[in-house]
């Protein structure tokens, strides 16, 4: 769907690159997570590829061809949601999706959207009205206005209570189980496990680790399985190695002890985001 190769590009007056030589690509129907901490260069890549910055080098193609050779019918195709929510405070919900709705040739009816995030019944309230949850998902509505081939979506669920942020996480997958395209940035790492196919790591405008959320745990992670039990009323663990539970003292424990827990030895992507990028997630609050 994207290919990106060789990008670099610097803000006007600046000494440093904000892209230094960024390769990925995204794949038709999935969803790929760039993350790494604030300043990496997250959201000016995105803000590259949806063409509100130019003049970068290096290429960029969409769906085969270059992407500056595409003009406003881009736009027909993607649909972009900003961490900061995007409204016209004294216009209603609906009056906002119905302006938006006119920049479209192609719209999608909103009533659906609007009751499965919540927001039917204040749908004429005031966007200035509405609470900052309120606000994320009304702004998740209108990047689906278009019935758009691609997501843009940067912190979609950051604000949201657990309930609506599952609504929003299930929306993301059924829309690519619909063959969607999702380009996601996220420092919610559990967001980011569940949802992304691939993720990439980027430090200094440049990718330093892709892979699969799985692969990166097994190659992160320990290869071994550590088992709590309780033995003479205190609690105690032993750890195996993967190949140490075939042997005889692991299913001797299993069998004569009272376990509480068995845990394996796979890391978190949060661990894996803090050993990439060497910067800890309370450090990006």
């Amino acid at each position: 769907m994207f290919k990106v190769e060789g990008l670099e590009y610097s803000y006007p007056n600046s000494r440093t690159k904000a892209i230094d030589g960024l390769d990925f690509h995204v794949s038709p129907g999935e969803i790929y997570g760039l993350l790494g901490p604030s300043g990496a260069g997250k959201s000016t890549t995105q803000k590259i590829i949806i063409k509100l910055l130019k003049d970068y080098k290096g290429s960029i193609t969409y769906k085969g061809r270059p992407l500056g050779s595409y003009g406003s019918e881009f736009y027909e195709d993607i649909g972009v949601c900003f961490e900061m929510p995007i409204s016209f405070s004294k216009l209603t919900a609906m009056e906002n999706l119905d302006f938006f709705r006119r920049l479209y040739k192609k719209t999608t009816d909103v009533e659906p959207l609007m009751r499965r995030v919540g927001l039917w019944e204040d749908r004429d309230k005031k966007a200035g009205e509405y609470s900052k949850g309120m606000k994320i998902r009304l702004n998740f509505v209108r990047a689906l206005i278009n019935d758009p081939a691609v997501l843009f979506l940067d912190e979609p669920t950051n604000g949201l209570d657990p309930v609506n942020a599952r609504i929003i996480k299930d929306m993301i997958l059924e829309f690519k189980g619909r063959g969607g395209t999702v380009f996601l940035t996220s420092h919610i790492m559990s967001d980011v496990d569940q949802l992304c196919d691939r993720v990439g790591f980027i430090i200094n405008g440049r990718i330093r680790e892709e892979d699969t959320p799985r692969n990166l745990k097994l190659k992160y992670g320990k290869k071994s399985v550590k088992v709590e039990y309780r033995e003479d009323g205190l609690l105690k663990s032993a750890e195996f190695s993967m190949e140490g539970i075939k042997e005889d003292a692991f299913a001797r424990l299993i069998r004569e002890k009272q376990v509480e827990t068995i845990h394996s030895g796979e890391t978190t992507l949060e661990e894996i985001f803090i050993k990439v990028t060497g910067v800890t997630l309370d450090e990006q609050a």
